[in-house]
């Protein structure tokens, strides 16, 4: 049968939005098809198997997903001679593949606006990295998976000759975010106070998810509702100082709540217990949070740019991520309003039951099946092209 490897070191112990993205193969992939083999690539730092599955074998890679390792020398670290088809599952190809490659590229920031990635000096080399991995992706990839229309259209934009090996498949919801009953003692063992309405922004802190912007938009929002606190869930780093300064310039560093990444079911609870998700990104592959939340009955005020608005639709108020009176405008109608509140709630849930993960493993198959069936004239091509390149 043919054997198939997808990189799933993202899995392990620090939680990511590929991580739940890579999950979701592993859940259904090999159940979906029976006919393939999959070798699975993992983290040393993931204790236990991926899958109990018959049709899988694991291998541990001793480097870092993202390692000039796996940039460069991946077939050397690992066994891939027989795999007949390799899927890297985070925006970078790796060099040296002797079999045909699908990528699942989630966005390209990293090519038209790297400063949304990462704003220090010292990110040159990291942008370097990132650059030549997507392009790589793009240039040679046998098929390109991309998980919203607005990250297709990007990459179409950027590489008009990578637009018909582009699929785009949407990502899914895990069943566990939904509708839940909370007790008053559930939110105080989170250290928030539990008579406060709150308003929620989750995310890693980077500057595409403009969490300055969600301090500046929140203090707008509330001038006058001071008994309303501002929620972050994020990946803090030492850059995080910047933002407890802005919330005090601003006047509000008492109702300002900083989190850790928490575990799923806290953030199912924190989704129930907020008032609005705030996500006024610049741009998003796909923007899961947005899905979980409404999955949870959260309301949610977003941007309405990239992959935002094709999530969340018109079960979301939208607006310029820039204009923060407008973010704050839309912020506090959800606020005050309860029956727009409730709208939303309802429109969210209903939205969210066509994201599915299962269907999301089936697309990534058809993608498999469709370059698998093509092998022969991909790996002719791919001989050339080393020709041309000695």
């Amino acid at each position: 049968m043919p054997l198939v490897c997808i990189d799933c070191r993202y899995i392990g112990p620090k939680p990511s939005g590929i991580a739940k993205v890579v999950q979701a193969l592993v859940d259904w992939v090999p159940e979906l098809a029976p006919d393939l083999d999959f070798l699975l690539l993992k983290n040393p730092k993931f204790t236990g198997q991926l899958s109990t599955a018959g049709n899988v074998t694991e291998a541990v890679v001793n480097a870092a997903a993202n390692s000039p390792t796996t940039m460069w020398r991946l077939p050397a670290v690992v066994d891939l001679s027989q795999v007949d088809l390799f899927h890297a599952t985070f925006n970078i190809m790796p060099a040296r593949l002797r079999m045909p490659c699908v990528t699942t590229v989630h966005d390209i920031m990293w090519l038209t606006n790297p400063e949304w990635c990462n704003s220090r000096f010292s990110s040159l080399l990291e942008r370097f990295f990132y650059q030549h991995g997507i392009r790589r992706a793009l240039e040679r990839s046998a098929a390109i998976a991309t998980v919203s229309e607005a990250s297709r259209h990007a990459i179409e934009g950027y590489a008009p000759q990578a637009a018909d090996r582009i699929a785009v498949t949407p990502l899914g919801i895990s069943s566990a975010y939904r509708e839940i009953a909370y007790r008053p003692e559930d939110l105080s063992r989170l250290g928030l106070a539990p008579d406060r309405p709150f308003i929620l922004c989750v995310g890693q802190y980077v500057p595409y998810k403009n969490h300055e912007g969600a301090l500046r938009i929140f203090a707008e929002a509330t001038e006058s509702l001071d008994h309303v606190d501002l929620v972050f869930v994020q990946r803090l780093n030492r850059r995080s100082d910047g933002l407890r300064r802005l919330a005090t310039s601003l006047g509000i560093a008492h109702r300002v709540r900083f989190l850790p990444l928490v575990e799923q079911r806290d953030l199912t609870l924190l989704f129930n217990a907020a008032k609005a998700l705030l996500h006024p990104s610049y741009c998003e592959g796909f923007g899961l949070p947005l899905a979980e939340a409404m999955a949870c009955g959260c309301p949610v005020v977003t941007s309405g740019r990239s992959a935002m608005l094709e999530v969340v639709g018109e079960a979301g108020l939208l607006a310029d991520p820039d204009d923060v009176h407008a973010m704050a405008a839309a912020l506090r109608r959800v606020i005050e309003n309860s029956s727009l509140a409730a709208t939303l709630k309802q429109k969210g849930l209903q939205r969210a039951v066509r994201f599915e993960w299962r269907r999301f493993a089936h697309d990534n198959l058809d993608v498999y099946r469709r370059v698998l069936r093509r092998t022969p004239e991909i790996r002719a091509e791919m001989k050339v092209n080393r020709m041309r390149a000695n």
